[in-house]
């Protein structure tokens, strides 16, 4: 029998951890990616429903990055004082803040289109909406891939 040691439970925490976090990220980018190529002003039932369910898995994966990095601070990380005092950790923390709460005006919007899809109708979206959500969608993507930038700074020491 597989006896594993303190350490060892400690490493596999830690990197269990990390691949929750990276997969959360990788969750996010992808959801927002899809959101944005479908957005557009002549949209099926179908892409109504994807744009809906892929902005729940974003949401459900935006939770998983931010419980898991709570944890990677307090736990599995490095010491929870070689993140507070690094401004790169902040900045980081910053952007992802932002990106929630810029990614308000498109989950109101999804939660609004359910009730047209509900009576069977086919929300009304003129251009000025999908010009904003595109906008907005655009902003997200390109904040979602520089935090992952900031965090590899940040675990180099740079910053410090």
């Amino acid at each position: 029998m597989l006896k594993l040691d303190a350490i060892t439970w400690g490493l596999i925490g830690n990197a269990t951890i990390s691949y929750i976090h990276y997969l959360g990220v990788m969750i996010c980018l992808s959801s927002l990616v899809l959101q944005r190529k479908l957005i557009q002003t002549s949209l099926s039932k179908y892409d109504f429903s994807l744009i809906i369910v892929s902005d729940i898995a974003y949401g459900i994966a935006s939770l998983l990055v931010l419980i898991s990095g709570i944890l990677k601070v307090l736990y599995f990380g490095k010491t929870s004082i070689f993140y507070i005092e690094n401004p790169l950790f902040w900045w980081k923390v910053g952007i992802y803040l932002a990106i929630g709460g810029l990614s308000l005006y498109p989950t109101v919007t999804y939660v609004l289109w359910i009730i047209p899809l509900l009576r069977g109708n086919i929300p009304n979206v003129n251009q000025q909406v999908i010009s904003r959500l595109s906008l907005i969608l655009n902003t997200e993507i390109f904040a979602f891939i520089i935090v992952p930038l900031l965090a590899a700074l940040m675990t180099r020491g740079i910053g410090l």
